[in-house]
């Protein structure tokens, strides 16, 4: 069987501490994008809700 020449698994495993790393680096990264994105979301939620129910008062003050 031959292995496809495409596909390189290098005998000194130090050549995988850079891809490690980078790997490390990214999922930190995309972690952090991701509890922003979390928290922006909470407090967009949280100022629609406050318009929602300050129009419904309105409008039920209105009526």
């Amino acid at each position: 069987m031959r292995m496809m020449p495409f596909l390189y698994f290098p005998e000194d495993k130090t050549e995988y501490i850079p891809a490690v790393i980078t790997l490390i680096i990214f999922m930190i990264a995309a972690s952090i994008v991701m509890y922003l994105f979390y928290k922006k979301s909470k407090k967009d939620e949280k100022k629609f809700d406050e318009q929602y129910n300050k129009k419904i008062k309105e409008s039920k003050e209105n009526s």
